[in-house]
């Protein structure tokens, strides 16, 4: 096995070329996008993903690149300040870990591999043969020793190997929203935060940005929409947060405007088994946490590791599920505890999280409401034990 084809050039992407390459394989990765896809939201790097990155040699470029959030701020309706939190603490971050764009992240990894690992933009798999022949929408056939689909919640490969999307997704009935804004609040490193029942818009903005972040989650039953219509997208986000007050209705004018609108259900994909012939998936095509477990980057990165370094020593994608299944598990159970402390059902719920925030630095047992908050984060990043693939 030499020459690997990933679908996908995201953090799993990129993450796996690297140590594929390192290994001594010959990887290709095919992008859809254009180009490597820049900005998006900030995330989180925890536990043994720092391990990975040190082993990579970015640790000191992901310091550098350091989101440097300082503060959480609640508001009421009215732009009051009701509550405040330490922003690590707000996202359940603890000792070394770090927070850094993605898209900051992504050029790193990038340009770790661009110069001896083929990218090819704007381009997709159509078909895998059993020979391992791939098809694609623009360039003519190859043949690939295996085929890694690292293309999102939303794989292609993964519909292409597995089947249609709908077997594989558990949906934690939310739904998230996240775009560039202009900094109308002047923030410097700080979330701002507004809570409705059901409703959360938060905005943020990060060291050296001059722009802003706005992000919006919200309880709902599954919703019909065309994935690729943005404006159909809006339109459901405007129709989500309608009558929330704060400055949700200035938001959500800027979000018209927006050229980098996300918007998706938040939801986790799980799998019996993660390969499938010349097929083997990693980070969100896999096993994706929801955006709300705060992992989704690190089992990407672990992921990616793992697997480079099980095809390298022959464990193959059988010792990859292996090493990875129980990491992956407990990670998962982040996702549907974490959200409910995201979006609260009623003003008493909120009204009690905001007292609670307020009272939190002279409560008696505040390390141990603290660890409620980020302590099964932190154990759930170092569920497993990295082997030393290279030595």
């Amino acid at each position: 096995m030499t020459n690997i084809l990933i679908s996908g050039a995201s953090i799993a992407g990129t993450a796996t070329a690297y140590w594929l390459r390192r290994h001594g394989f010959t990887p290709t990765v095919v992008e859809r996008a254009p180009a490597l896809r820049e900005g998006g939201y900030k995330v989180d790097i925890r536990g043994v993903a720092l391990d990975v990155i040190e082993r990579m040699g970015l640790l000191d470029a992901v310091r550098a690149r350091s989101t440097d959030m300082r503060i959480a701020t609640h508001y009421d309706g009215k732009g009051r300040r009701i509550a405040e939190m330490d922003a690590d603490l707000f996202g359940g971050r603890a000792g070394t870990d770090a927070e850094i764009m993605r898209g900051d992240l992504n050029e790193l990894l990038y340009d770790l591999t661009r110069d001896d690992v083929e990218y090819i933009f704007d381009d997709s798999i159509t078909g895998i043969s059993e020979d391992g022949t791939v098809t694609f929408e623009r360039s003519a056939p190859r043949r690939f020793d295996l085929v890694v689909g690292a293309d999102g919640v939303h794989s292609n490969t993964r519909r292409l190997a597995f089947g249609e999307e709908s077997a594989f997704v558990r949906d934690l009935g939310y739904y998230i929203s996240i775009c560039t804004v202009p900094n109308r609040l002047g923030l410097d490193r700080e979330e701002a935060v507004h809570a409705a029942p059901g409703r959360t818009a938060n905005v943020y903005s990060t060291r050296q940005d001059t722009n802003a972040k706005a992000l919006f989650m919200w309880s709902s039953q599954p919703l019909a929409y065309d994935h690729r219509d943005l404006a159909q997208q809006k339109e459901l986000l405007a129709q989500a947060m309608a009558g929330v007050e704060w400055e949700v209705p200035e938001l959500l004018e800027a979000v018209r405007g927006s050229s980098d609108f996300y918007f998706d259900s938040v939801s986790q994909i799980h799998m019996d088994r993660w390969s499938k012939g010349r097929v083997v998936l990693v980070g969100d095509a896999a096993y994706c946490a929801s955006p709300a477990s705060g992992q989704g980057t690190s089992l990407a990165l672990v992921g990616a590791y793992v697997l480079a370094g099980e095809l390298a020593s022959g464990g193959g994608a059988d010792g990859y599920e292996r090493e990875l299944r129980a990491f992956v598990d407990a990670n998962q159970k982040l996702g549907p505890a974490n959200v409910k402390g995201m979006v609260l059902p009623s003003r008493a719920a909120i009204w009690f999280q905001t007292r609670m925030i307020r009272l939190l630095p002279h409560l008696p047992g505040r390390d141990k409401m603290i660890d409620r908050v980020a302590g099964p984060m932190a154990r759930a990043a170092t569920a497993i034990t990295l082997k030393a693939y290279m030595e």
